[in-house]
């Protein structure tokens, strides 16, 4: 694979806008502007979530299994697009990703297929996406992190504003936040001060990332036999942790025995 071999030459330490990709262990993964894994990819399984928290970002599922349009701001390695793509034949998604660099690695080492009726890829600005007029999606779903941190648009107080306006009325807010970033807890006052009907956190089970639901509306709790119910159908469905999904959510949020509260 030739191009394989431009992508992997290291490039410089200090240049936040390299976009390049490295093998290791059969696992394809892709960096911007420093080492850090931004997304992977097992070669032998290009469609299946490798990084625990992309696996526990598709979480949104216990509390809307069923979504029919979901808007993605960062495309990375297009893993969680993909997925959607190849497992839920039913949703139509739109990526919106700022650099198109990333966008042709993704095409040309990561298998993201070309724009059609149920993916399409957008290069643009997202947080200006998001503030734009049109379509309500039932999931907006971001994972925009640079070298170093998360985007600093992307973790406004405005762009979290702006996501709760745009989503339809029982919309999820799917954030990916790095629980050891100094400004995690600023970030997540945002969202919960943007969402008061309420905020939930799911500590991936690679110790450092930390999901973030936000609910535009939402029921006043989730009973754990409902949740544990719909996990066991929903891990028959994907072959994913989503039982382990339901125990992390007693780590960071209010509940009691019976129920889980946002």
């Amino acid at each position: 694979m030739k191009f394989l071999a431009k992508w992997r030459l290291r490039k410089r330490a200090d240049d936040a806008e390299t976009v390049y990709v490295s093998e290791k262990y059969g696992v394809r993964s892709l960096h911007i502007g420093s080492d850090t894994v931004q997304s992977a990819m097992r070669i032998a399984k290009p469609y299946e979530l490798e990084l625990s928290y992309t696996r526990s970002m598709m979480a949104f599922l216990l509390f809307n299994d069923r979504p029919n349009r979901i808007l993605m701001i960062g495309l990375g390695g297009g893993s969680l697009a993909k997925f959607v793509y190849h497992r839920m034949p039913w949703v139509a998604t739109d990526v919106v990703e700022v650099n198109p660099r990333v966008v042709a690695i993704a095409r040309q080492c990561f298998h993201v297929p070309d724009s059609d009726a149920r993916l399409n890829v957008i290069i643009a600005n997202g947080a200006e996406y998001v503030a734009q007029n049109g379509y309500a999606p039932d999931a907006i779903v971001v994972d925009g992190y640079d070298a170093e941190s998360q985007v600093e648009e992307l973790s406004s107080k405005a762009f979290y504003a702006a996501c709760h306006a745009r989503l339809n009325a029982a919309g999820i807010l799917v954030v990916n936040l790095w629980g050891s970033d100094r400004a995690f807890h600023d970030t997540l006052l945002k969202i919960e001060a943007v969402f008061p009907a309420g905020t939930l956190c799911l500590p991936a089970e690679k110790p450092g990332n930390i999901i973030v639901f936000a609910f535009k509306d939402c029921p006043a709790s989730w009973y754990w036999d409902a949740l544990t119910e719909r996990a066991r159908e929903l891990e028959k469905l994907y072959a994913m942790e989503f039982p382990r999904f339901v125990t992390s959510l007693r780590k960071m949020n209010r509940h009691d025995k019976h129920a889980l509260y946002p």
